[in-house]
């Protein structure tokens, strides 16, 4: 790992601040975080697989004081990278919508959705589209952000945008984490294995 590549220093130092858990947004509410008086009403709302979005996830809500959901499927994913890739390509092709594990937080509370996922298959993950389906954003402030494995954005805030009826969509922060795609790439040419395309 190349650390003095500014954002994977970033992304370190952040990783190594970031409390875990579900218990950071029930802090913050019983501290008088983001729904306290006076204070904007946000959430930052994300999918992260290998854990980078989860970082920026991080990093945004102790920022902007807001409250924070993760987008989990109702049924994991392959711990295998190029399993999950598949299984969201074929979700992505049919138009599959998983089940969510938990219900989408009440949305009327919240005036601003900086909302967090890694490109899979070249756009929305399939939990993210679920997400999408089963809350309300119009009249909403969206802000994106957007981790991927070294092929850019693809259609994924095209496909947001569709999604995101009735929404204010500001420009999406855009970052390269290809830690788990590289990484793996690397051990099995190494091993002398095959690649998944």
């Amino acid at each position: 790992m190349n650390i003095d590549n500014p954002s994977r220093r970033m992304l370190m130092t952040a990783m190594a601040a970031l409390p875990m858990g579900e218990a950071v947004a029930a802090a913050d509410n019983e501290a008088g975080g983001a729904t306290g008086k006076g204070r904007p009403r946000t959430l930052v709302a994300f999918l992260s697989r290998s854990g980078n979005t989860r970082v920026l996830a991080g990093v945004i809500h102790r920022a902007e004081l807001s409250d924070l959901y993760e987008i989990r499927a109702a049924r994991a994913y392959p711990d295998d990278y190029f399993d999950t890739v598949e299984q969201a390509r074929q979700q992505r092709d049919t138009g599959y919508l998983p089940a969510l594990r938990d219900g989408p937080p009440n949305m009327a509370q919240y005036d601003k959705v900086y909302l967090g996922f890694p490109v899979w298959g070249e756009t929305l993950p399939p939990p993210v589209r679920s997400f999408l389906s089963r809350i309300d954003l119009r009249g909403k402030t969206v802000v994106p952000f957007i981790t991927h494995g070294g092929y850019g954005a693809g259609k994924s805030a095209a496909e947001l945008a569709k999604r995101a009826i009735g929404a204010m969509l500001k420009p999406p922060l855009v970052m390269e984490a290809d830690q788990e795609r590289r990484t793996t790439t690397e051990v099995l040419q190494w091993l002398g294995k095959p690649v998944p395309r």
